[in-house]
């Protein structure tokens, strides 16, 4: 979201006062830090997405695709390991598993990401509708 500017321009000249009123879009370093916090946030939450749903359908770990979201989320689920018991099926050679900490993970970063921006605001002396 950005915030609306508008300057007022009087200018006096010899045909009278004239006034022009200007309308422009600025983007604060508030928005900015907000949106980036978002954005990695929003990394966060697809990688994690991706994890389960890779688990979930017991796709190939050999894979490089499978094995790049594996190792980069294997460091996000690190506080989550041990919540729950992970649920493993094994049929016709797929070995799906559904881990329900890669669910708590998603929960946790996307509250923690919506708390860092709340904060930006409060040091910025924004109200909450401003961001």
């Amino acid at each position: 979201m950005q915030n609306k500017v508008q300057e007022t321009v009087t200018q006096s000249t010899n045909e009278g006062i004239s006034t022009i009123a200007k309308e422009s879009s600025t983007d604060t370093q508030t928005q900015t830090l907000a949106n980036i916090v978002y954005f990695i946030a929003g990394l966060f939450e697809i990688s994690l997405l991706f994890r389960l749903v890779l688990k979930m359908t017991g796709a190939n770990p050999g894979s490089g695709f499978v094995s790049a979201i594996y190792s980069f989320t294997q460091l996000l689920m690190l506080p989550f390991r041990s919540i729950f018991p992970v649920t493993t099926t094994t049929e016709v050679g797929i070995r799906a598993v559904f881990e329900p900490a890669t669910l708590v993970a998603m929960l946790v970063y996307a509250v923690v990401a919506w708390g860092v921006v709340r904060l930006i605001a409060i040091l910025a002396g924004q109200s909450s509708q401003e961001l």
